[in-house]
């Protein structure tokens, strides 16, 4: 869907804006969505606009939790070494594992999109790595989870 990319993009974009200057915080996410100006926010479309704003406060409200996630299968390279785009590209992704309904394949799919358009041609592999790792413990724990809920 490529409404659900442009919000993606939108996303890493502001994760990455808002992770290079820290001043920024949840009331600049509308003007650094749009790249400069609120006229252009206004102009995305309106399911851009939430689901953007819904990955961006999902992955900045479990931050401390997505970090310490990618830092446990991230075992050669400390978070603080990985590229900013590459680490948010991995934070969100690791939101919508963690917390998302979206199958985890979708997921390390669009991030490796994501990492070829806006990161270093061989950094793909390493978010794919990390990724397909991690969502093969993940989504057992989901569904064992979503399992036991459904047998109640």
């Amino acid at each position: 869907m490529k409404t659900r990319h442009k919000a993606r993009e939108l996303a890493l974009q502001t994760l990455y804006a808002m992770d290079f200057n820290k001043e920024l915080d949840l009331i600049h996410i509308p003007a650094v969505f749009s790249g400069n100006t609120e006229e252009e926010y206004e102009q995305l479309e309106e399911e851009v606009k939430l689901y953007g704003m819904y990955l961006v406060r999902g992955t900045l409200e479990n931050l401390a939790e997505i970090d310490s996630l990618i830092s446990k299968y991230s075992l050669n390279r400390p978070l603080e070494r990985i590229d900013l785009v590459d680490r948010n590209i991995l934070r969100m992704s690791v939101f919508c594992l963690r917390y998302g309904d979206i199958h985890p394949h979708i997921i390390i799919d669009e991030a490796v999109k994501l990492s070829q358009d806006f990161s270093t041609e061989v950094n793909y592999k390493f978010i794919n790595g990390i990724l397909d790792t991690m969502q093969k413990q993940l989504f057992v724990e989901k569904e064992h989870t979503q399992h036991d809920t459904f047998e109640d």
